[in-house]
């Protein structure tokens, strides 16, 4: 199996972390690690992690990759002047570079998975990239309607709205809006989480869930509506919660994902309790992509300090995934398409009747 892996802000700590990540000799026994950017950069950064060994072998497109190595895709032939901890355009411009290659090659299918190393979104628009993050562009590039979810072995957490100013989130959340993500969730958990009958906890968006319309109406007119909907379409689906109480006294553990109406009310429980091992998960596409739940981190850059664990747990559940996705479709051929093999095949028509 390929995972592809794009080298985020060269300035940052994506490069550390990639190298962390694939620095034990049993990697490529597992998948075939194939690194969007360049391979100077990635030799400048293996010199400031003293016990690396890894070794880089330099291609320069997917069509030549090597199974049994650490293959670098070279996206440029410039000569960059890294500025290790500092935001800047170069940052932002080559980190665009290599994600728009990688997102190619994964959309071609030349890779079976995109693991993406973290980006700063100053510097990305300083280099004109025209997305709020990540996942907006890879859907853009998918054509697909993404739900962005945070992944952990106890906790999963999916949200309605994304990166948008807190004054926009009610206009942005309808029923129908609702609806969608819930039923993209509910796909996601059976076809990329192998759970059979999911139980989703929908929280409210208002303080106390609204308090029956007290503190606002939009859990009575546009989440119980869309919930109630998608009970009619068979999804496990409850609530709304107050979302402070549902974390704090962790009734959380009794569902198998939870939906968030925005960014904050979902990410700040869940790097809480997971940080520096949950992973960012872009469901609802076609293709598959995480991330680490971190960004750049550009104060420790370069210092070998970063903890590369929510990096290789990104790893692990693109390669999860991407089985999961197979053995599911697998399972679920429709018969009527794929002719199935007769137990009699070969045999002559008379021992058949016999």
């Amino acid at each position: 199996m390929k995972i592809g892996i794009s080298i985020g802000d060269i300035n940052g700590i994506g490069p550390e972390i990639i190298i962390k990540s694939l620095g034990d000799d049993r990697v490529t026994k597992n998948f075939t690690p194939v690194i969007y950017g360049s391979s100077k950069i990635m030799s400048y950064y293996k010199n400031t992690i003293p016990d690396s060994r890894i070794n880089f072998y330099h291609i320069q497109d997917a069509d030549k990759i090597h199974t049994d190595k650490i293959n670098v895709v070279n996206c440029w032939n410039d000569n960059v002047n890294i500025e290790v901890g500092k935001m800047n355009e170069t940052g932002g411009k080559y980190a665009f570079i290599a994600l728009d290659r990688a997102v190619k090659d994964l959309i071609d299918g030349k890779i079976d998975a995109l693991v993406t190393a973290p980006i700063n979104k100053n510097a990305m628009s300083l280099a004109n990239f025209p997305y709020k993050g990540h996942t907006e562009y890879i859907a853009k590039m998918a054509a697909g309607q993404p739900l962005m979810m945070m992944v952990d072995d106890a906790l999963k957490v999916a949200l309605v709205t994304t990166h948008i100013p807190v004054s926009e989130i009610s206009k942005k959340i309808t029923k129908e809006l609702v609806s969608e993500k819930l039923q993209i969730l509910n796909e996601t958990l059976k076809v990329d989480f192998g759970i059979e009958r999911p139980r989703i906890a929908v929280l409210g968006l208002n303080p106390h869930a609204g308090e029956n319309g007290v503190m606002g109406m939009e859990e009575e007119e546009i989440i119980k509506p869309a919930i109630i909907d998608s009970k009619y379409r068979g999804i496990v689906a409850m609530g709304p919660y107050p979302a402070d109480g549902f974390f704090g006294s962790q009734d959380f553990l009794k569902f198998d994902a939870i939906l968030a109406m925005y960014h904050d009310q979902g990410l700040i429980p869940f790097k809480t309790l997971s940080f520096e091992k949950g992973v960012n998960y872009t469901a609802g596409l076609k293709v598959i992509r995480t991330s680490p739940d971190h960004g750049t981190a550009f104060d420790i850059a370069g210092e070998n300090k970063a903890n590369a664990t929510s990096f290789r747990e990104a790893i692990y559940l693109a390669l999860d995934i991407s089985r999961r996705r197979k053995d599911y479709f697998e399972m679920h051929e429709n018969p009527l398409i794929k002719k199935p093999k007769s137990i009699f095949e070969g045999e002559e028509d008379d021992e058949i009747l016999e």
